[in-house]
């Protein structure tokens, strides 16, 4: 017991300053390949399967270094954001719309959110949210994407593990 005390102690301090995310009960953590280190990005992503295996929910936590001294203008990134995720719907046959881009909060920080409705031949079939926030030197985007019916029964797991993040 106490060794492995030891070595959860030893990965928690290698990974100092890193987000915690308490990922909802049954979801399937998945290693995320890192960049290099010069990027200084850091991902951790989830994933909900249905009882075939099939991914039909996933959540992805991804903190950036922001340049010393740079500005992030978190609108502008969330709607260059937005815009990728419509764009690459539509390129695969779907219809996607989404709300206002509105205040928000993402653990302690003021944040941004939008939420995309993906349709297909007028039925929705998905739904994406992105929330995106900025603490000094590091910028956060928290995206979590489903099956529509899946990411609408999924609301409690999304908001508990949402409220559980430490930044």
């Amino acid at each position: 017991m106490f060794v492995l005390i030891c070595v959860l102690a030893g990965i928690n301090s290698a990974h100092a300053g890193e987000p915690i995310m308490t990922w909802p009960n049954g979801w399937e953590v998945e290693a995320v390949p890192q960049a290099d280190a010069k990027t200084q990005v850091s991902r951790q992503r989830a994933v909900k399967n249905d009882q075939d295996g099939t991914p039909v929910m996933v959540m992805e936590l991804t903190m950036s270094q922001v340049e010393s001294g740079h500005h992030v203008n978190l609108q502008g990134v969330l709607l260059e954001m937005r815009k990728s995720v419509q764009k690459d719907f539509f390129q695969g046959g779907y219809q996607s719309v989404c709300n206002k881009i509105h205040p928000t909060t993402l653990s302690r920080l003021s944040a941004l959110e939008t939420t995309c409705t993906i349709t297909q031949n007028g039925r929705h079939v998905l739904s994406q949210t992105l929330v995106a926030a900025v603490d000094g030197d590091k910028a956060y985007v928290l995206s979590y994407a489903g099956q529509a019916e899946v990411y609408k029964a999924s609301q409690d797991e999304i908001e508990a593990a949402r409220n559980s993040l430490k930044l």
